[in-house]
């Protein structure tokens, strides 16, 4: 048989890790060295991370400090912070930069669940369009008589089982993440 159902999980499967990756840089009131994930630092004309010029560490449960290996990069570091949309504001001491997590208002974490959600039904659209994708291959290869009609309605089936349980993980994802970020 000519049709690969995994090449189609592996998709969903990268939609779903996609997610994961989002929800790792939203704040939710505790320091997480992940919200700066995304930031980019000019290294010698280089586009790099801040993990990669720096040692980033949490040692206090709403602070992450910032020990750039070359003293010469505080300022770009410092000017990447300031222009990413994270929200925080760098202190910077000379030796190391300091980002403070305040507590988060109630609407602010409305705003973040809000947020959450909606990057979740992003993923299941995603997702259902992965399923939608299979099916056609599966109605292309039934009327090419690669496959069989029992086989393809089998395949069919099998692509739903598949959809309805990465859409379960997409919820899950969303109700972990939406409780973290409504904990006070």
């Amino acid at each position: 048989m000519s049709f690969d159902i995994k090449t189609y999980e592996s998709k969903m499967e990268k939609s779903l890790a996609n997610l994961r990756d989002e929800y790792m840089t939203i704040r939710a009131g505790r320091a997480n060295p992940h919200v700066l994930d995304k930031i980019e630092v000019d290294y010698y004309g280089t586009p790099t991370s801040i993990q990669g010029v720096a040692n980033v560490s949490v040692p206090e449960a709403r602070m992450i400090q910032i020990s750039p290996w070359d003293q010469s990069l505080m300022k770009e570091i410092e000017k990447a912070i300031i222009a990413s949309d994270i929200g925080l504001t760098p202190a910077n001491d000379g030796k190391v930069i300091r980002l403070v997590f305040p507590e988060l208002t109630e609407d602010r974490r409305k705003e973040l669940a809000k947020d959450v959600k909606k990057k979740g039904e992003d993923t299941k659209v995603a997702i259902r369009n992965i399923r939608r994708d299979a099916n056609d291959a599966v109605k292309k290869a039934s009327k090419a008589n690669e496959i069989s009609e029992d086989e393809g309605k089998d395949l069919e089936v099998e692509i739903q089982k598949l959809t309805d349980r990465f859409i379960k993980d997409v919820d899950d994802a969303i109700e972990a993440k939406t409780g973290e970020v409504m904990t006070v």
